[in-house]
């Protein structure tokens, strides 16, 4: 049983791996970065980064087995992150291009931001957080704080208890997804400065249970 923190941030070939291990190396919390097929027991919390396109993530050639990998971890109930893109393939489909079909972790599709208001796409810069629920990872962070975000499609998800967080950028979409062991931010904490450092923090001290 491991009881120290170690920290796996997956390298899915979807980028910004480097700030991520950076930002939880400042905060102190052993982590590596690793492949899906160093997925283990040896680690306690996963995080999957990510920018960049919603099909090419998931047209890998072993995209299947990184699923595997991924849902063995889910199913043993530690606490998954993730982040951007990462949280985007969390869903059960995103329709960028051609479409793909996501990890399937949490109901839901991922469309794009509605551009009638002649909103510049993609939506990149800060933003507001609205949290809507309690959560451990939200512990000691006021509520309404900006976020770093850049992104031009978003995460619909099908059941509204799945909705942490929401904010505004011609529509209400959601910025928090949760469920159970997972949570995933549409925005990056890893450029968020000491706020989006105190929910890495806060995910890194978690248990997975809510």
């Amino acid at each position: 049983k491991v009881n120290k923190k170690m920290i796996a941030i997956l390298d899915t070939n979807i980028g910004n791996l480097r700030s991520v291990h950076n930002a939880i190396n400042s905060l102190g919390f052993e982590n590596k970065i690793i492949t899906h097929s160093d997925i283990g027991d040896n680690y306690t919390h996963l995080i999957i980064p990510g920018v960049g396109s919603f099909p090419s993530a998931m047209q890998q050639k072993n995209i299947d087995f990184i699923k595997e990998k991924i849902n063995e971890f889910v199913d043993s109930k530690r606490p998954v992150l993730g982040i951007c893109l990462g949280m985007q393939l969390m869903s059960d489909f995103g329709e960028e291009g051609q479409g793909a079909k996501g990890f399937g972790l949490i109901a839901g599709k991922v469309i794009k931001i509605p551009n009638s208001k002649n909103l510049i796409l993609p939506h990149v810069g800060w933003n507001t957080v609205n949290f809507k629920k309690k959560h451990p990872i939200f512990e000691g962070i006021k509520n309404g704080l900006d976020y770093y975000f850049v992104h031009s499609y978003h995460f619909q998800t099908t059941k509204k208890e799945n909705i942490m967080g929401v904010s505004h950028y011609g529509i209400d979409f959601t910025s928090i997804v949760g469920k159970d062991n997972l949570i995933g931010f549409q925005f990056h904490p890893e450029k968020s400065q000491k706020n989006g450092l105190k929910l890495l923090e806060n995910f890194c001290s978690w248990d997975g249970k809510c």
